[in-house]
């Protein structure tokens, strides 16, 4: 959604919400803080392609 204008990425986010309520997992790759904050359930973290976090409901960290 990076390229979308903002309305339409908010829209887009909330619609994957809903795919998700129905039980359908919603995987999300995103350097977008704010999209983190507001839609996480479950953060992991990748470092050269290892998991470095894995954390229910975490949070972005800026070192991630």
């Amino acid at each position: 959604t990076g390229n979308l204008d903002p309305l339409i990425s908010w829209e887009i986010l909330q619609l994957l919400l809903r795919i998700n309520e129905l039980g359908v997992t919603v995987l999300m790759a995103t350097h977008n803080a704010e999209v983190v904050t507001a839609l996480r359930k479950r953060v992991v973290a990748l470092e050269e392609g290892r998991v470095i976090r894995d954390e229910i409901g975490g949070a972005y960290h800026r070192e991630d």
